[in-house]
Order: C-alpha cells, then sequence, then structure tokens
C-alpha cells in the first residue's frame, strides 16, 4: 500500500513539474534571431541580461553592425556587441574561430549551416570546414563548444586585429597576445572610433582550453610565427592558434573571459564559468532570463503573437550592460551602465518599459549616469565604450531622470541628478556638438530656439523644450520652485518654431527652420518633407512627423494646429496619406504606414495621440495596424532599427494594450491583443489587464472597468497600477463611444 502511495505521489510530482516548467519557461518563446535582417540589426548570439558580454557571429566584411548577416561568410565569433544598432557600428572584439587544415591568418572565413539560436544558446555549422560551434554565455566570459572531424589538424583561431566597422568607423589601434602554456591564452585588443567617435577602448581577455594542444603559434599582420608564444603591440594586428589531435576526440572546448580592467581581470571573470558544461551554462542563461520574462504572462492571443512578444521584452533587457567591476575610468561604489546607445532612441519606450517591471534597476541605470556626469562632466544621450557619444536631438537622459522620478523610482540621487540635467541646459559642450550635453545652447538660451546656425535645429528646439519640462518636473517634486517656473517657461520654447504660414494638405502651421535673426527659411530652401542625418533641420524625421511632438503640452499643440477636429483630420492624414517626398539620407526605411515612419523612434507617441481628443478608438486601430504588419516571428520581422530594444519596447507596450508618455507619469491606453495579461511588479503586487473576447477583429475597447469600477478615461497614471491593479476591457469589432467623454489626458498648459 505504501508503495502504491509513493508511487502516486511520484507521478503526480512528475506531472505538477512538468507543467510548471512549461508554464514558467517562458524562453521557448524567445527567437534571438527576430530582426537580425531587414534593417533590424538585432543581436542573435547568446548573452545574459545586461551582459557586459554578447559572444556571437561576426559576418562577411565585418561591416554588419550587430555583426551578423544573412549572405556571405562567417569570419568568427566575437565577444562583444550591440543590439539593434543600425549605423552605429561598435565592437566586434577578441575573435575564435575554429578551422581545420592549415593555419591561414589572413583567409580562414567558412560559409554556413543549420544556423539556430535560442536563449543562452547560439549553433552553426561550418561548411568550409565540416565543424559544428555551439557558444554560451555569462555576464563576463563564454563557453565555446567545437566539434571537429577528425583531424590531426584542428586549430582555434583568436584574432585580436579583428573588429567591426562600417561607415560610422571604429579603427584598430594596438594589440597582444601570449600563450601561457598549451591551455592558456591572454591578450587584448585597442580599438577607437565608431558610432561615439570615441577614445580607445581596450578589451582584455583570457582564454582557458579544456585539453591541451598539440602546436601552437602566433602571427603579426598576418606573418606566422611557428611555436612563438607572444606578440608585442607594436600598433599591427596579432593574433595566436592552437592546434588540437581530434581522431579520437572530436570535441575543442575554450573558455573566454574579457575585462576593460587587465588580463588578470578577465583571468578572474572566467570564475564565472566553473565546470566544463555548455549546457549548464545555457541553463544558468534560461533561469536569468526567466526571472524577467516570467514578470509578464500573457493568455489568449497566437502563438505567433506570444513569440513576438517575449523576444521584445528579451531584447528590451539585452543593454544598456551592466560593467560593475569594470570602470576603467574611476572608481566608484556606484552602478556603472555603459553602451546607452542610445538614449535618443530608448527614453520613449525601452527605459519606461524597464521602470514598470524592475524599478530597482531602472534606478542603477540612472544613477550610473548620474555617476557619469560626476566623473566624466555630462549625463549623456549615449555612451559606448566607456565614452559618451554621440547626441542625436535632446539631453535625452533628462528624460530617463524624470521618469523615474515621476514613477516613485526609490534609489536615485534626484538633487545631483537635477544638477547634472541644468548643466545640460546651461552649459554648452563647447566644439563638439555631438558628444555631450546640448548643441547649438547659445541660441536656444538666447533667443529661444535652436537657429540655423547649428545643425539639427528643428530636433533639438522640440526636444530641448521636453527636456526642459523634465527639469521643471523633478524640480517642482523637489520643492526648487524658482528653478520649475523657470524650466517649465523654458518648456514652451517650441512654439518659436511654429511657422503659422505654411500650409500643406490643407493644414496649416508647421515646426520649421528659423534663420537666427528671426526670419524663416525660405520655402524655396525648405519642405515640410525634407529630412536627413546629423547635419539636417530635422534628424531622422520631416516637419509634416515631428510636428506633432510636444508631449509636454498635446492641448496646446492642438490648439495651434486649429483644435479638436482639424487635429484629428491632421492625424488620419498622416496615418492614411502615402508619403510624398523623396525619401532621402536617413528616410530609407521602407515600413512606412500613410506618412508614418515606424521604423524610426521620432514616431513613436504618435499614434496614442488621439487620446489627446478622446478618440481611443482611432488610436487603437492605427496601433493594431502597425503590430499586424510591420512585426512579425520572421528573421525581418523588426520595422526598424531595433535601436537597444526600442522595436521591441513599443510592440511590447502596445501588444499589453497602453504606451507612457515618456517622463510623465501617464501611459495611453491603445488595444491588448492578448486576452489576459498578468504583470507581477517588483513589489509583489500584480497589474492584470482583462481584455474579453480580444482578437484580430475584436480590437476596440467596448467599455472598462478598473479594479471593479466603470473607467471612462483612456489613459491612466503609473500611480494608479503601481501597487496592483486590474483593468476588465470588453473588446469588439466596431468603434464605439468609450473613452469619448472622459477626462483629457494632462499637458501642461492646463496644469496648476
Amino acid at each position: 500500500m505504501k508503495k502504491t502511495i509513493l508511487i502516486f505521489i511520484f507521478i503526480f510530482l512528475f506531472l505538477n513539474l512538468r507543467t510548471y516548467t512549461q508554464i514558467t519557461d517562458y524562453t521557448k518563446y524567445v527567437d534571438p534571431f527576430i530582426g537580425a535582417d531587414g534593417g533590424g540589426y538585432t543581436f542573435p548570439g547568446a548573452a545574459l541580461p545586461s551582459g557586459m558580454l554578447k559572444v556571437g557571429p561576426d559576418c562577411n566584411k565585418l561591416d554588419e553592425n550587430a555583426g551578423w548577416d544573412a549572405k556571405g561568410n562567417i569570419v568568427g565569433f566575437s565577444h562583444t556587441h550591440i543590439n539593434g544598432s543600425g549605423g552605429g557600428c561598435k565592437f566586434g572584439n577578441i575573435l575564435f574561430m575554429p578551422t581545420v587544415g592549415e593555419v591561414k591568418p589572413l583567409d580562414y572565413t567558412s560559409p554556413r549551416a543549420n544556423e539556430y539560436s535560442e536563449v543562452g544558446l547560439y549553433n552553426v555549422y561550418l561548411t568550409r570546414y565540416k565543424t559544428s560551434v555551439r557558444l554560451s554565455a555569462t555576464r563576463s566570459a563564454a563557453i565555446h563548444e567545437y566539434t571537429f572531424p577528425e583531424t590531426d589538424k584542428a586549430n582555434v583561431m583568436i584574432d585580436l586585429g579583428s573588429f567591426l566597422s562600417s561607415y560610422e568607423r571604429q579603427e584598430f589601434v594596438g594589440s597582444e597576445v601570449r600563450i601561457l602554456s598549451d591551455t592558456e591564452v591572454e591578450g587584448y585588443s585597442r580599438i577607437r572610433g565608431g558610432w561615439n567617435i570615441g577614445r580607445a577602448y581596450t578589451v582584455y581577455f583570457y582564454a582557458k582550453f579544456e585539453r591541451p594542444a598539440t602546436s601552437y603559434g602566433t602571427w603579426k599582420s598576418g606573418q606566422l610565427y611557428l611555436n612563438e608564444k607572444s606578440q608585442f603591440d607594436s600598433n599591427e594586428k596579432t593574433g595566436a592558434y592552437l592546434t588540437f589531435d581530434t581522431r579520437q576526440n572530436k570535441t575543442v572546448k575554450v573558455k573566454v573571459a574579457i575585462s576593460y580592467m587587465g588580463v588578470n581581470k578577465a583571468q578572474y571573470n572566467i570564475k564565472e564559468i566553473p565546470s566544463w558544461s555548455l549546457e549548464t551554462v545555457k541553463s544558468n542563461a534560461v533561469i536569468e532570463w526567466n526571472k524577467i520574462l516570467k514578470q509578464v504572462k500573457v493568455e489568449g492571443g497566437s502563438e505567433d503573437s506570444k513569440k513576438i512578444f517575449y523576444s521584445s521584452v528579451y531584447r528590451i533587457f539585452l543593454q544598456p550592460n551592466n560593467y560593475k567591476g569594470e570602470n576603467p575610468l574611476w572608481a566608484s561604489d556606484k552602478p556603472y551602465y555603459s553602451d546607452y546607445h542610445a538614449i535618443w532612441d530608448t527614453y520613449r519606450a525601452t527605459h519606461p518599459f524597464i521602470n514598470l517591471l524592475q524599478p530597482s534597476l531602472g534606478a542603477d541605470m540612472v544613477e550610473s549616469l548620474i555617476d557619469i556626469y560626476r566623473f566624466d562632466n555630462y549625463m549623456p544621450d549615449a555612451r559606448t565604450s566607456h565614452d559618451n557619444g554621440r547626441t542625436q536631438g535632446g539631453s535625452n537622459c533628462d528624460m530617463l531622470v524624470a521618469d523615474a522620478f515621476v514613477k516613485g523610482v526609490k534609489g536615485v540621487d534626484y538633487k545631483t541628478a537635477l544638477q547634472a540635467m541644468i548643466k545640460n541646459a546651461t552649459v554648452p559642450p563647447g566644439d563638439d556638438e555631438r558628444k555631450q550635453g546640448r548643441g547649438g545652447l547659445w541660441d536656444y538660451n538666447r533667443i529661444g530656439y535652436v537657429s540655423t546656425d547649428f545643425e539639427r535645429c528643428g530636433t533639438r528646439t522640440l526636444e530641448y523644450s521636453a527636456n526642459d519640462y523634465a527639469i521643471a518636473t523633478v524640480a517642482k517634486g523637489l520643492g526648487e520652485t524658482a528653478i520649475y517656473e523657470k524650466y517649465k517657461k523654458k518648456a514652451s520654447s517650441w512654439e518659436n518654431l511654429w511657422n503659422p504660414e505654411i500650409e500643406n494638405m490643407g493644414f496649416k502651421g508647421f515646426i520649421w527652420p528659423r534663420k537666427s535673426d528671426g526670419t524663416w527659411v525660405d520655402t524655396t530652401k525648405f519642405n515640410v518633407f525634407a529630412s536627413g542625418s546629423l547635419e539636417h533641420p530635422f534628424y531622422e524625421t520631416f516637419s509634416w512627423e515631428y510636428s506633432f511632438y510636444a508631449p509636454q503640452d498635446m492641448s496646446r499643440l492642438i490648439e495651434k494646429m486649429g483644435g479638436k477636429e482639424t487635429f484629428i483630420n491632421r492625424l488620419d492624414t498622416y496615418f492614411t496619406k502615402s508619403f510624398p517626398g523623396k525619401l532621402g539620407e536617413l528616410l530609407f526605411y521602407t515600413k512606412l504606414v500613410g506618412m508614418c515612419q515606424i521604423s524610426n523612434e521620432p514616431s513613436f507617441l504618435n499614434p496614442s495621440l488621439y487620446c489627446y481628443v478622446n478618440e481611443p478608438y482611432k488610436t487603437a486601430k492605427i496601433v493594431r495596424q502597425i503590430l499586424a504588419t510591420q512585426y512579425t516571428s520572421g528573421r525581418d520581422g523588426v520595422p526598424g532599427n531595433d535601436d537597444s530594444g526600442s522595436m521591441g519596447a513599443w510592440y511590447a507596450f502596445h501588444a499589453l494594450g497602453f504606451y507612457p508618455n515618456a517622463g510623465q507619469d501617464v501611459y495611453l491606453i491603445s488595444s491588448p491583443i492578448f486576452q489576459k495579461s498578468t504583470i507581477t511588479l517588483e513589489n509583489g503586487k500584480q497589474f492584470v489587464i482583462i481584455a474579453k473576447n480580444a482578437d484580430e477583429k475584436n480590437i476596440y475597447i467596448q467599455s472598462c472597468l478598473l479594479n471593479g469600477k466603470p473607467f471612462n478615461n483612456c489613459w491612466f497614471r503609473h500611480a494608479d497600477i503601481a501597487n496592483g491593479a486590474t483593468f476588465e476591457f470588453v473588446m469588439g469589432d466596431k468603434p464605439s463611444t468609450w473613452g469619448s467623454n472622459g477626462e483629457l489626458p494632462p499637458s501642461m498648459s492646463n496644469q496648476k
């Protein structure tokens, strides 16, 4: 009898454990290859959340920004990468590559087959060498597993001269390699430049092989030195190789750790992988990622939508990277994050999502920005490889501070943060206006706008105004009344570029470049569809699109556009009329919805702007259209550069049914695609979103209850959900009057 009971208990526990595993392993929905192709530039290799080390493939001519490319050969597997960087190339350091036969330092690339990736694992078959590769990672170390054919010439190449480049050129500075024994190698690679035009950075490494090599050697500038154990730094590209006999044992394993502090620190970091089990490293990665992914449980919806959703959340938490203990510039007990690439992209959705799910992580990131201000003079808009640069629009680190502040994120020195924000707003960055701070500040603080004397004059004026509102928000909360009043007034500076005489498609009034003497640029020299890069008045957008950008004061913008009905018609036109201009230098993205360039961040808030005129059904319609047509689970499934998880964050928020106005405690309701979403907040409380009947046709909210009571606003505050809440939506296939008579979202001009 006892034996029967024990068997029954065992079966019961086994079945429940199996069910529990199936429920809690959300990594099964994650495909790191989503967005790797088609201009998304997502990173398909192995990494932990905010992991300093990101191990994965580098392809072709090393000119792809995340390393991977769909066509051509694999060059090797490097240990540092950026996710979704687009043109902003960086890293690709410390490259390993298995080969067979004679060692050829200048010719070792290979075609590939059977390439796939999952959380904590990258796998590929190198057809030139008939060799399988598997990779996994911890925060600072990676484990490589190579399965060679039977040969006495199985080589592992270590190329310290390899790095990623593009039109944003990184440049080689120097490298050094030392073979310590037949199982150990150390050295470094030093590179400068790239997206931030940054100072030189050095990546040190230490590698430990599971079994001894039968022979080894080094090279410099492509010349082999058989049995030579080291190559010193003479500003030339160096490398090393170890050769193994795989006729009896085909597998060669190597652990590689990196550091920015020195080879001794790299050797210390290799302790993160105590065993030789790649499966253990992968399993630990799954555990770490599930800690984040399990905070959001979605039910209903298609399996494909779950795959896109969880892959989006995964990419949100890939970076910025945690460099704790790896700051080569100053000693500090504060958190240290880098690879904010760039905050201009991530402040709109990525960081608000982090603040929703893991505010303690958000606090660490803001604290890191403040510490960078203390020791490196400016709180950055972008930072990679331990150097600020480059700014794109505003000083949008200000938005991160304000977003954390209004959402009650603890553990941030907001007083010092306010000092850093004010420095951005008052101290010009000097000649290098792309590195940090606010370029064109002389004009902005003197005449109230950035004139055509400075590049990005339109974008900068709009974003500095929003940044100033962020300063005012924090100042008010800290009781700094004079600062609050000053920057609240400056937050209206965007109006100084509002040209009421410009007319297009029947609408009057657009943001327009203005000279320092107060005169407008002639319409023969500029138009509302003109766009460009860093030298252009509008950075990666155009006036028709960015004239909607006054997130701090939408009520005033609606007034200037002619009132509610005109504003609605203008938004309708923006989303339905085809883009009539020339796709200019930076408007190369093809995924447009009408004139909405959803493939780039300046458009991110626009679909939600109908909520500011109580027309949420229009937001629902356009959001669902974008989700259904611009995102897929394919390798080209992201509409534009993922930009450190930005495209993923836009999807993740709207799939849940709301979207943030960054820097404010306001979320604008759209259209949840899942029938139930349960968000477990960091404080243990649950924020539940029920969307009865939600599917691909039932996209419109018919009614809403918040905590069991009727709720008619098409927006809510962070405080409404911070300690748990339940939204109950009833969805239907036709627009309803829900939200049409609710209170409007707050705007600066109608607040005290």
